[in-house]
């Protein structure tokens, strides 16, 4: 074995656990803990660009409405847009407080007889926002790094503390 032929052979073999788990195929994986049922959940909803079907309907029925049992299929690009959040936190082990997931149109309306900031054709009804906070973290620092992603919409509500995530068109409001 001549020395070219050795190096090259030990250079492959220390740069193959590397080449392995690039960040695109590390597992994605969502700590969660709702606020109104207190039901907390850990689990890997994404591996590589494969999504994990059973994963999917256990985030599913966690995101479902609380207050009539309503389950639809959230939004998979909402999950990407909260596991890369925290990932841009610093925190990739962070547990989400959730507020808001889904709403059905009837928990919709009544909601939005009760408060004005709760939009007539939410998002939340199709499955495609929530909101969040996270128990140690400012919630202002949590909306300019969401608005960083440059991924759907990011509300602020300081007032009520916390940040509105949805994969709709890019905007943002709130103070």
């Amino acid at each position: 074995m001549n020395r070219r032929h050795f190096l090259g052979l030990a250079l492959s073999t220390a740069a193959a656990p590397v080449l392995a788990k690039s960040p695109s195929e590390r597992p994605r994986v969502l700590s969660l803990h709702h606020m109104h049922t207190d039901e907390k959940i850990a689990v890997t909803y994404r591996i590589g660009d494969r999504y994990q079907r059973a994963a999917l309907n256990k985030l599913n029925h966690f995101f479902r409405d609380f207050r009539t049992d309503d389950i639809v299929a959230i939004d998979p690009q909402l999950f990407d847009i909260l596991y890369d959040v925290k990932l841009r936190l610093g925190d990739p082990d962070a547990t989400y407080q959730i507020l808001s997931a889904y709403r059905s149109p009837r928990t919709n309306a009544m909601l939005r007889r009760t408060s004005s900031g709760v939009a007539k054709k939410s998002l939340h009804m199709t499955g495609q926002a929530v909101d969040v906070r996270f128990p140690d973290l400012s919630i202002r620092h949590l909306r300019d790094t969401a608005v960083a992603l440059g991924r759907g919409g990011v509300g602020y509500y300081p007032r009520s503390n916390f940040v509105h995530l949805d994969t709709g068109t890019v905007r943002r409001w709130g103070a």
